[in-house]
């Protein structure tokens, strides 16, 4: 019984690159948020189908996907954006009860070497917080160095009286 999709062998290296679409998956907290980012290759400008899904209890659950449809419990609260080279997913509200493997799923169109997968386990207190801007905190560090400035103003008045 052979199945139909072929290993991953290192050998030859034309393969081992093109089985190599998904290079990274990595969780982290941007607020209440929780984000997964499913970092990949492009090996085509063929348009990317993708699926994030949690297993959990043995079930699996479709949290946000193009190739499947997703359950109404998370499709409320999630969204996916799509950068070069990422996929992104945003789960709102993220707490215990969405710990599991999270799954990212990627299918470019026309691509016969079937679906890349790669699984990551989220568990809340693991979790980092996340690096990087984003358009948010872009928006809020103003008011931040302002709030943050403002004892410092307070003491440089101090002084000069």
């Amino acid at each position: 019984h052979h199945s139909l999709s072929k290993p991953c062998l290192p050998l030859p290296v034309l393969q081992a690159a093109h089985c190599q679409m998904i290079k990274d998956l990595s969780a982290c907290l941007l607020g209440q948020s929780l984000r997964v980012d499913c970092r990949y290759e492009n090996k085509t400008s063929n348009p990317l189908t993708y699926e994030f899904s949690i297993t959990k209890d043995n079930r699996k659950h479709v949290i946000h996907s193009t190739i499947s449809v997703s359950e109404n419990i998370y499709r409320s609260r999630a969204n996916v954006t799509m950068h070069k080279n990422l996929v992104c997913l945003y789960l709102q509200s993220f707490t215990v009860s969405d710990e599991g493997v999270y799954m990212c799923e990627l299918k470019a169109t026309n691509d016969y070497t079937g679906n890349q997968i790669k699984n990551i386990t989220v568990i809340k207190d693991k979790l980092e917080k996340c690096a990087g801007f984003s358009l948010l905190i872009q928006n809020t560090s103003w008011l931040l160095l302002l709030l943050l400035s403002l004892p410092l103003l307070q003491a440089v008045d101090f002084v000069s009286l």
